[in-house]
């Protein structure tokens, strides 16, 4: 009969083992928290790359100079001179075609002042230009500069009525046009800011119209 003997496991074989586990454990947890540290900064970088994109595209659609600022600032009392004119004409405009220019003039100019007033909120800038800044748009500068009516016309087509009132409304109004149109094709020239070189677009476009309109309608008062 053969003998079995059981061979006892070796001190030096049990170290072996136990090192063995350690190094697999350890490789196992350095593993995972690799992939830890690579998703923090994955997510870091990202959203820091993110924001600063979000900032930049922000920051652009904002972006003005100074002939924006200029133009808001002189579109917003010349646009409320001609309100000022056009609410004349309910009660003494005689032609109807007069009376429907105005209230298209008020429809079209209100919310203009009003966008015209929240961008120079937006960009941090006065609605009134410093003293000096803008040369010939107060009332009393007889026109000089934007087709502005001086306050002595502005008396007389508050005195006019019927048709000498249609006539001097047609004749100043043009001149109160080309003014704007004047102002909005420098600030299409000389402008940054997208939205306001495109409200310069539509006052040019529009006024032009409505010239051609006031034209013809002198012609036949």
């Amino acid at each position: 009969m053969t003998a079995f003997t059981r061979v006892p496991c070796r001190p030096l074989d049990r170290r072996l083992a136990l090192v063995g586990a350690v190094v697999a454990g350890g490789l196992l947890l350095v593993g995972c928290g690799g992939n830890d540290d690579t998703k923090d900064a994955h997510d870091g970088s990202g959203k820091g790359a993110t924001a600063t994109s979000g900032a930049t595209a922000s920051s652009a659609a904002g972006a003005f100079d100074d002939a924006d600022v200029s133009f808001a600032q002189m579109m917003i009392p010349h646009h409320e001179q001609a309100l000022e004119m056009a609410g004349l004409a309910d009660d003494r405009a005689s032609d109807a075609r007069i009376k429907s220019l105005a209230g298209r003039i008020e429809k079209a100019q209100d919310p203009e002042i009003a966008t015209l007033k929240s961008w120079l909120r937006d960009w941090g800038k006065p609605e009134k230009a410093s003293p000096g800044g803008m040369p010939g748009m107060d009332h009393g500068s007889d026109g000089a500069m934007g087709g502005m009516v001086s306050e002595k016309d502005m008396r007389k087509l508050e005195a006019a009525k019927g048709a000498a009132f249609d006539r001097a409304f047609a004749s100043m109004m043009i001149d109160h046009h080309k003014g704007a149109i004047t102002m909005a094709k420098d600030e299409k020239e000389n402008g940054r800011n997208a939205k306001a070189k495109k409200l310069a677009d539509d006052v040019i476009k529009n006024q032009s119209a409505e010239v051609t309109t006031l034209r013809t309608l002198l012609d036949r008062l």
